[in-house]
């Protein structure tokens, strides 16, 4: 605490001590959230600005498998949560893990690359970041989505400018900064399951050259399970409440400073499970699928399982972040600094029947510096040269309340150290060839014991301690042409890797009773090589956008997560499965044949499979498909604007999805379960008043009323997690 508050006390210093203001930041230096706001709303939404590669760019112009979302299409969709952010995104998978086991919080796929270890001692695949700062910790990343500019979505490895955990990709969640104008906006909706959204900011110019914002967030929504055997109150399922306060000073003509201050109240029962055999007939075999179990959607999301005790957390995310930008003539600098806390505290339930009540209590650090140089500017070539430096450390207690029985767990540290380097040339009009390279080294360590009595006078049973260091130089090279009265071609070989780690236990001989050899107690870095290919056109005047990519990714050491037990409690053990590849064809394509009428079609196939993964004896899964990776997904909406004699407008739209079914191993016992294909269609309904100063909109998603399973655990008293049932709601808003 006494380092955040120094962050704080630093920044408010560095922002109060700067000398006579000028003009708002240039484009180059600090995008300018209006801008942003204007070119998503234009009648070429394609032209967002997106900074993927660390500079400003064009989303058409941008060489990258790219979706970026602007804050008002979010609010249309009604994404107000990253969970939501799938229905919207090619490819990408974001659920949220109900599993004491596994750590709980966010667990994101992109392209079928994912992790199931969120544990304080696993990594994510897919850095989730917000406004640049990578967030370590899942847990720390269910806040929801207010006041947001955009969301980024890089799809593959994305190993030299961004590095660290970014097999899969990045989401990269952009706020709103302040602007050089007074406004006041407020947000709010209430919908199915009592979910209760709310939103409010006000920005202040306070001089010329200085403007600051205050946004303040408030979500809640009840469980989707239905209790038939229990007087427990299960709800709400999340009450979180956030505020968000930021500033931003250009001292001078070529200074500009982003300052930015959070404290999150992640709340709730996060009671989500219900038993698998409501979804699947028993007997369950291993190596073979189950008999799906066609029922309600009612009857799928109930439990008859008698609940014990009220679950709850409680958990704390604060932190403190800035960005310097430093126009130098010959460049940029960039420093982007910060300093983040997370407190657990959260009762559970887990074991057969639910009767075994599990608590995590504990406080995570992370804080991470990064320096940019950009050289070159509007020249025939550019650079971007760099550094970056991450620290976490947690101590964590994870205890078997009703054997009293835990883990007591720290310091565990991971420490991150890159040094990355990536230029552009442009040896012809409109063709660039770029590369790049970052080595990564990556130090990892725990010190830990599993004991009795873990939260009294604890007696240790068996010892978790455990360190390494792992190393890897990452690299990208591309080219990309921009055809003339066309649009956008690009062509890129990349690589990504993500740090190994260790399971619970000690190595034999480095202290007494230690039983596992270094191949157990250890698992291996992972490692991906993408090649891919992809346009962004612009066709017939703009009437036709056309956005396409094709790639095949080599697959290495994918670090597999399953629960098991260590010394009588819930654990998880990862190791590595040998080979998978993963090929794709995704296409995007947005229609406005005329004015006010828009269609939004897609088209994904993927084809993700393990080649090399035997992980028992006699058992060989080559040829089985990665798991929340279905072969095919599809999506078609239409969207009808009516523009009013006074200025206002009323919005129709709907959208279809259809996902072919995907599969969801339970690799601890190699119980094939899965989600059968199946659609889903949202339709939504808004009014605008003049020049935008309120609106109104209702919708519904979900008409189906689908419940695509996103976990399924084998044996009679496993459980199974689902995502929104059919909801409907309202939300209005204001602007002035």
């Amino acid at each position: 605490m006494k380092k955040l508050a120094f962050g704080v006390s630093a920044s408010i210093f560095a922002l109060t001590c700067t000398p006579a203001f000028a003009q708002a930041a240039d484009a180059e230096q600090a995008e300018n959230s209006d801008e942003a706001t204007q070119a998503a709303d234009s009648a070429d939404a394609g032209e967002i600005i997106v900074t993927a590669n660390r500079d400003p760019s064009r989303l058409s112009k941008t060489p990258i498998a790219l979706s970026a979302i602007s804050g008002a299409d979010l609010a249309a969709s009604g994404v107000t949560t990253p969970t939501a952010l799938a229905a919207i995104t090619p490819n990408l998978s974001i659920t949220r893990d109900a599993v004491p086991a596994s750590g709980g919080g966010l667990q994101i796929t992109i392209r079928g690359i994912t992790s199931t270890d969120a544990s304080e001692k696993g990594d994510p695949s897919a850095a989730f970041l917000r406004d640049g700062i990578y967030i370590a910790r899942p847990q720390a990343q269910e806040v929801s989505f207010f006041d947001v500019e955009r969301v980024e979505v890089l799809r593959g490895p994305q190993g030299t400018l961004y590095g660290r955990n970014t097999t899969a990709g990045v989401v990269n969640v952009l706020s709103v900064r302040p602007k050089d104008k007074f406004e006041v906006v407020g947000d709010f909706g209430y919908g199915s399951y009592n979910n209760i959204t709310g939103t409010g900011v006000v920005n202040v110019p306070v001089s010329e050259g200085l403007a600051l914002r205050a946004a303040v967030n408030h979500e809640q929504r009840d469980s989707t399970v239905i209790p038939t055997n229990s007087t427990v109150d299960i709800n709400p399922f999340s009450n979180n409440t956030s505020v968000r306060l930021s500033a931003l000073a250009k001292p001078t003509d070529n200074v500009t400073l982003f300052v930015q201050g959070d404290y999150s109240w992640i709340k709730g029962s996060g009671f989500a499970v219900v038993p698998v055999t409501n979804f699947f007939q028993v007997p369950f075999t291993a190596l073979t699928a189950p008999v799906r179990i066609e029922a309600d959607a009612d009857v799928l999301r109930s439990t008859n399982r008698v609940i014990p005790w009220e679950e709850y957390r409680d958990n704390r995310d604060r932190g403190v972040m800035s960005e310097l930008n430093v126009d130098l003539g010959f460049g940029n600098v960039t420093w982007l600094s910060s300093y983040r806390e997370l407190d657990r505290d959260e009762h559970r339930h887990q074991g057969p029947g639910g009767t075994t009540k599990s608590v995590f209590v504990g406080n995570f650090w992370q804080h991470s510096q990064e320096l940019r140089l950009s050289l070159g500017g509007n020249s025939w070539w550019k650079a971007q040269l760099g550094g970056y430096y991450f620290k976490e450390q947690s101590n964590l207690i994870g205890a078997n309340m009703t054997a009293n029985t835990g883990f007591i767990q720290g310091p565990t540290k991971a420490i991150g150290k890159a040094l990355f380097a990536q230029a552009t040339v442009t040896p012809l009009d409109g063709f660039n060839i770029t590369a790049g390279v970052r080595y990564s080294h990556d130090d990892k360590s725990r010190k830990g014991v599993i004991a009795n009595d873990p939260f009294g006078t604890p007696v240790t049973t068996s010892i978790n301690d455990a360190a390494r260091s792992f190393s890897k130089t990452t690299w990208r090279i591309g080219a990309d042409y921009d055809l003339p009265g066309l649009g956008l071609v690009y062509a890129t070989v990349s690589t990504g890797y993500k740090a190994g780690g260790f399971n619970d236990g000690c190595e034999i001989g480095t202290q007494a009773g230690c039983s596992l050899t270094a191949a157990q107690l250890y698992y291996q870095p992972e490692s991906v090589t993408s090649y891919e290919a992809g346009f962004k056109w612009r066709l017939l005047d703009n009437i036709v956008r056309l956005n396409g990519a094709a790639f095949h990714y080599d697959y290495a050491n994918m670090q597999l997560s399953q629960a098991s037990t260590c010394s009588g409690i819930a654990c998880q053990v990862t190791s590595n499965a040998g080979q998978s590849k993963i090929d794709g064809v995704e296409l995007e394509s947005v229609l406005q044949p005329a004015k006010g009428h828009v269609f939004n079609l897609s088209a994904n196939w993927l084809n993700a499979r393990f080649t090399e993964f035997a992980p028992a004896a006699g058992v060989n899964l080559a040829g089985r498909p990665l798991s929340r990776a279905p072969k095919w997904t599809l999506s078609a909406g239409y969207t009808f604007t009516q523009e009013l004699e006074n200025g206002g407008k009323i919005t129709a739209n709907v959208t279809s999805r259809y996902s072919a079914q995907y599969d969801l191993t339970d690799l601890a016992t190699r119980v094939f379960f899965y989600q059968p294909s199946f659609t889903k269609t949202d339709v939504s309904l808004g009014y605008t008043a003049p020049n935008g100063v309120w609106n109104v909109q209702v919708f519904g998603r979900n008409l189906e009323n689908t419940l695509a399973l996103t976990y399924a655990r084998n044996s009679a008293t496993g459980e199974a997690t689902f995502e929104q049932p059919r909801n409907f709601g309202v939300r209005a808003g204001f602007r002035f």
